[in-house]
């Protein structure tokens, strides 16, 4: 395993990986791993003879300088956890190399950036895109690996490589959960232990709500899922919205030929967390 800062040391190393025709596997991180992350690893390592990590806290994509500053960093940690997998190389670069300018790129996700995550953390998404299709500029990987849990993120990133022209294969994973349901994250860490130990109530009624479905419709039920978690615990629901799983537009009725996801969003204190079910 080695670690780069520098943008064309790596590629070197790449581009001498790729003349002997071995496949790259690439996966993008903000650091402050966790087993969710470490499953993304994995998966790319069974798909690919090259694995790259990169451990980078973009700050184009928060619209919170707060979060931008909370947001932990565990070098050490990571790499220790890192060294137990099979990654070849951890590209860690400072913000310059990233951005020797600014990026002024913006990006038309159309309807995919107007609700949810887009509707309540404006320029999110945009800055998502830009240092994605950056990192995927530098690694140029055969693929890359992103976690189910970021359901949105993952449909801008698809419609990103979309319009791109990437020819890059988007393996999506499954969300990795603590033993009590929540989901992993990196903001984890960070919740107060009061509401650590109420976090758990958001995956236990997205649960029950797949099994209400068929009782209540579909503004019933965001409702009661809304109401069970602020009336039970400590934490407030930013929003709560039944979607398709390719825009991501608002379902009206149980009865749409389309696949369903809940995707739910909540203030935890100042921490906020996310997951999704589908339905």
């Amino acid at each position: 395993m080695k670690l780069l800062t520098k943008i064309i040391p790596l590629q070197e190393l790449l581009n001498q990986h790729r003349g002997q025709n071995l496949t790259i596997g690439f996966v993008p991180t903000m650091g402050a791993l966790h087993e969710g992350h470490l499953s993304l690893v994995k998966q790319a390592a069974k798909e690919n003879d090259i694995v790259v990590v990169s451990i980078f806290v973009n700050p184009t994509q928060f619209n919170d300088p707060g979060d931008l500053k909370r947001y932990p960093r565990t070098l050490e940690k990571d790499m220790e956890l890192l060294s137990g997998l099979k990654c070849d190389y951890i590209f860690n670069p400072e913000v310059e190399e990233i951005y020797p300018e600014p990026d002024t790129r913006k990006f038309n996700f159309g309807l995919l950036e107007t609700v949810m995550e887009g509707r309540f953390r404006p320029g999110h998404f945009n800055g998502v895109a830009q240092v994605v299709s950056k990192l995927f500029d530098i690694v140029m990987p055969d693929s890359a690996y992103f976690g189910l849990k970021d359901f949105q993120q993952l449909a801008v990133i698809k419609e990103m490589v979309a319009q791109s022209g990437y020819k890059i294969k988007i393996v999506p994973c499954e969300i990795v959960r603590e033993p009590d349901g929540l989901a992993m994250s990196s903001r984890n860490a960070l919740l107060k232990p009061e509401f650590r130990e109420a976090a758990p109530i958001i995956r236990q009624k997205l649960l029950s709500a797949k099994e209400l479905k068929d009782k209540l419709t579909i503004e019933e039920l965001k409702k009661w899922v809304v109401n069970e978690i602020e009336s039970k615990s400590d934490l407030k629901v930013e929003y709560f919205e039944i979607v398709d799983d390719t825009q991501l537009q608002p379902v009206i009725l149980w009865e749409e030929p389309v696949v369903k996801v809940g995707c739910i969003a909540v203030y935890a204190g100042e921490i906020r967390l996310i997951d999704n079910i589908i339905f």
